[in-house]
Formats: structure tokens, C-alpha cells, sequence
């Protein structure tokens, strides 16, 4: 299947998913769309966000995660640690909103160009495609494809440890190519609950799959991930 056909399929299956459940695990009240409609807080150095991160089939914790915007310019820079102070790679955004190196992965990845983190339009019933191209931190030189489509499925109030929010609930549905030649027709799949008063998120979870060339039972599956804001400022 060439990557035409392939982005064809993937529209298609964004069509019927856009008003489906999220993945089941997170649940927020449907709610009109706010009149007029709320401004993204900016970023300023200092803005913190604090996260649970646990693997969903098994209930583990994972681990707890400050971000805080560290620096504030032609690019945002937040820096994330762990609850013992432990150093995570950093997310660059540039402008606020368009993430160029995303440490959320297995690995961290930049992409060149830059892609949305949060639907520009916040009606709360749009839908938007990007194809960029990504490398793996620490292997300069290899590029490789992202397809990004995202669709935003109305506002809901929803309730996480840190409160209740009014958010934009979205899902990303994203095609990669894998650095890995064995590992082909991968995707990925988010629903985020984006609260504009915050500028970040406050609830997140993604899942993906690959298949493995040569094997009978060849579907490798990820971890299916959940985050919970639990504190902000």
C-alpha cells in the first residue's frame, strides 16, 4: 500500500472514529461550547504542570512528572523531572502550541516542521491533517514520515486530581514510519482533554500498534498510557 493510499484509509478511519468513546479509560460531561469561546493562557517562565503517568492494563504508576516552562521566547522550552528530581528530556515548543522535539514517546523525537499540540480552531467541531517528517534524538540524519490527524469532539467539563476543567476533548490519529524497517503500518492513537485557562492539557491517553514483517502473529502492541493532571500553577 503506498503512502497515498495509506493516508486515504487513515482519513476514512478518523471520519468514523471522530464521535466515538475515547480509548475507556477517562470519562468527562459533554458541554455546550463556551460563548465566546476561552484564549489559550500564554506562556510564562515558571507556569508549572504536575502529572500522574500510569500503564492502563496493569495499573501501574509510572511515575510522577513536573513540567515547567523554563524559558520563553522564538521558542518555549519546559523542562520535566521526576518526583525524586530526576532530569527528563526537555519539550521545545516554537511558536506556544507547535511542538518541534516531543519527549512524551518511547523516545524522545523532533520533527521537522513543527506540529500542533491543540486544535487551532476551539469550536470544538474541526479537524485538521499535518505530514511532517521526524528523527530520533542521538541518530541526526535519519529522517522518517509522521501523518498527524487530529479531530476535535466538542467541549466537556471533566474532573482530574488537580480539578474540574472545561476542555476541548480531541483525538490524533497518527501514521508513522518506524526507524525500524521490520516494524511497518504503525499507528498511534490519542484522546486529550486541552484546557485553554491552563495552557496544557489536563487529561491524556494514547495507544499504538505495529505489524512485524515475517512473523504469523505479527501486531506488536504499546502500552496504553494515561495522564492525569494533578497539580498546576
Amino acid at each position: 500500500m503506498n503512502l497515498l493510499q495509506r493516508t486515504s484509509t487513515l482519513a476514512w478511519v478518523l471520519a468514523i472514529t471522530a464521535c466515538a468513546a475515547p480509548l475507556g479509560y477517562e470519562t468527562g460531561n459533554s458541554i455546550s461550547t463556551p460563548n465566546p469561546l476561552p484564549t489559550v493562557r500564554a506562556p510564562q517562565v515558571g507556569q508549572e504542570w504536575v502529572y500522574s503517568k500510569k500503564n492502563v492494563f496493569n495499573g501501574k504508576e509510572l511515575g510522577i512528572i513536573t513540567e515547567r516552562v523554563s524559558s520563553v521566547g522564538a521558542q518555549i522550552t519546559i523542562t520535566r523531572t521526576t518526583a525524586d528530581g530526576g532530569q527528563l528530556p526537555s519539550e521545545i515548543q516554537g511558536p506556544w502550541g507547535m511542538i518541534s522535539t516531543d519527549p512524551h514517546w518511547t523516545r524522545v523525537i523532533s520533527y521537522s516542521p513543527a506540529i500542533p499540540l491543540w486544535p487551532q480552531n476551539l469550536s470544538g467541531n474541526s479537524s485538521k491533517q499535518a505530514n511532517t517528517k521526524y528523527q530520533i534524538t542521538g541518530y541526526d540524519g535519519n529522517f522518517y514520515n509522521w501523518n498527524l490527524y487530529m479531530s476535535s469532539n466538542g467541549w466537556q467539563q471533566i474532573t482530574v486530581p488537580a480539578g474540574t476543567f472545561t476542555a476541548l476533548r480531541f483525538q490524533n490519529l497518527i501514521y508513522f514510519e518506524n526507524a525500524d524497517p521490520n516494524k511497518v503500518d504503525c499507528v498511534r492513537k490519542e484522546t486529550i482533554w486541552f484546557a485553554p485557562q491552563i495552557g496544557r492539557w489536563v487529561a491524556r491517553e494514547s495507544t499504538g500498534s505495529c505489524k512485524i514483517q515475517g512473523q504469523i502473529n505479527n501486531e506488536s502492541l504499546e502500552d496504553t498510557t494515561q495522564w492525569q493532571l494533578q497539580s498546576y500553577k
